[in-house]
C-alpha cells in the first residue's frame, strides 16, 4: 500500500517537474518583450503651467504608443509559447506511450507532464488573444484526451499481455 502511494506522488510529481521544465525553458531561451516603463515625471504642483501639462501630456501619448507595440509583441510572443509548449505537449504524450510497456509509472508522470503543458499552451493560447492558436491548442487537447483516454481505459489488452502479465516489482502499475 505504502508503495502504491508514492509511486502516486512520483507521478504527480514527474508530471508537475516536466510541465515546469518546459515552460520554464522556453522563458529561458525565448525571452518576452520588455514592457515599457511609465514617465516618471509627473507635475505634482497645484497649478501646473501650460507647458508642463503639455509635457506631460506628451509623455503619456509616448507610453501609450509605447504600450500598444509592447502589447502586440506580448500577444504574438504569447502565441509563439503556445505553439513551442503545444508541440511539446505532443512530443510528451508520444514518448509516454513509447514508456507505456517499459514502466507503468514513468509513463503515468510523462503523461500527466504531457498534459499540464498542454494546458499551459491553451493558457498562453488564451493570453495571445489569438482565437485560432486557442481553438488548434484546444482541438489538440481534446484530440490527445480522447485518445489516451480510450487508449488507457478502454482498449482491451492484446493477447501478449493477457497471457505475460508484468512481473510484480517491475516498476508497472
Amino acid at each position: 500500500m505504502e508503495n502504491q502511494v508514492l509511486k502516486i506522488v512520483y507521478t504527480f510529481f514527474l508530471g508537475i517537474i516536466i510541465a515546469l521544465f518546459v515552460g520554464l525553458g522556453i522563458r529561458t531561451f525565448y525571452a518576452p518583450p520588455e514592457a515599457p516603463q511609465f514617465p516618471v515625471t509627473q507635475v505634482t504642483k497645484a497649478n501646473p503651467t501650460d507647458q508642463e501639462l503639455a509635457e506631460q501630456q506628451k509623455q503619456q501619448e509616448e507610453y501609450d504608443r509605447a504600450y500598444r507595440a509592447y502589447d502586440e509583441q506580448n500577444s504574438i510572443y504569447n502565441r509563439n509559447v503556445s505553439t513551442i509548449s503545444l508541440v511539446a505537449s505532443v512530443v510528451l504524450l508520444g514518448l509516454s506511450l513509447l514508456l507505456e510497456k517499459r514502466n507503468r509509472v514513468l509513463a503515468n508522470g510523462v503523461l500527466l507532464g504531457g498534459l499540464f503543458t498542454l494546458l499551459y499552451s491553451i493558457g498562453r493560447g488564451f493570453a495571445s488573444q489569438d482565437t485560432l492558436m486557442t481553438f488548434i491548442a484546444v482541438t489538440v487537447g481534446l484530440a490527445v484526451a480522447l485518445f489516451l483516454g480510450y487508449r488507457r481505459f478502454f482498449e482491451k489488452p492484446t493477447a501478449a499481455s493477457a497471457v505475460n502479465p508484468p512481473a510484480s516489482g517491475t516498476g508497472t502499475t
